[in-house]
């Protein structure tokens, strides 16, 4: 009898949804481009999505098209007040698409969350009623390692490690590998690396292959397949505060996003 319960564990982790976090303390990787447009495109696929902006920028929530002046209660409400995590809930163009956003606020939470208790835990306790009522939450981290970039792992299932295919792009990773271990060992034992992803990709500069290479040849199997092409629509969508499968599902921005969705999906439910 005793059998059956690993099976039920197995079948309650597929009806909650996965948390992700996306990080890499190294800024300008297209960690929040790739926030947004997984989102979208995960959306796209009949996905309930909800984005958690943790960076005091709120890019992620200003490309999804939340006007952030007129946002009475954002994740940092919700981390330092105690605020209803519902009541920071916003909608996007696409209905399946959610977002928490972010306020210039958060770049104080670290010093306000020094003295709480508990206090690498507090993302984690905020978002976990919500983890029934979407299939994936994507926390866009700032790009640093501090105490929000650790609620973010430690509330997270797993993390996807955007890398730039230029020259530096390995610098820094055993930095946040090393961070990811700790996490592992005293905060969050189920957190997994869910991929390295290749961003900025131009498959014409030798440069960029050799970076593949190196990156493929250091993870293996954790690289996704899919990769992410340099292209100007990607960069513009934003300004127009959408996502680039809305502002030109055409673009090759856009297809590597659903790719991406795709193989992230099949990971996860086959």
């Amino acid at each position: 009898m005793w059998d059956i319960f690993p099976i039920f564990a197995e079948l309650i982790a597929k009806i909650m949804g996965k948390i992700i976090a996306l990080a890499n303390q190294k800024g300008g990787v297209g960690k929040t481009t790739t926030t947004i447009n997984l989102a979208a495109s995960l959306a796209t696929l009949e996905k309930k999505v909800l984005v958690v902006d943790a960076d005091p920028q709120a890019n992620a929530s200003s490309g999804l098209g939340i006007d952030i002046k007129k946002i009475d209660c954002s994740i940092y409400e919700c981390l330092i007040d105690n605020a209803d995590v519902r009541t920071a809930i916003q909608d996007t163009e696409l209905d399946s698409l959610k977002v928490i956003p972010s306020h210039i606020n958060l770049v104080g939470a670290e010093i306000e969350m020094l003295n709480m208790k508990g206090r690498e835990r507090i993302m984690k306790k905020v978002l976990a009623p919500l983890k029934d009522d979407f299939d994936y939450i994507l926390i866009d981290c700032s790009p640093s390692l501090g105490l929000i970039t650790v609620n973010a792992l430690t509330a997270a299932d797993s993390v996807i490690i955007p890398v730039q295919a230029e020259y530096f792009a390995l610098e820094g990773i055993s930095k946040l590998l090393n961070t990811i271990k700790i996490i592992k060992t005293k905060l969050n034992s189920e957190l997994e690396i869910e991929g390295f992803l290749l961003t900025m990709y131009d498959s014409r500069l030798r440069q960029a292959n050799q970076i593949y290479d190196e990156v493929k040849k250091h993870f293996q199997e954790l690289v996704f397949k899919t990769v992410i092409q340099r292209n100007v629509k990607l960069s513009e969508a934003p300004s127009f505060g959408l996502p680039a499968i809305l502002y030109d599902a055409d673009s090759n921005g856009a297809r590597n996003h659903m790719a991406l969705a795709k193989e992230l999906i099949e990971r996860n439910e086959h």
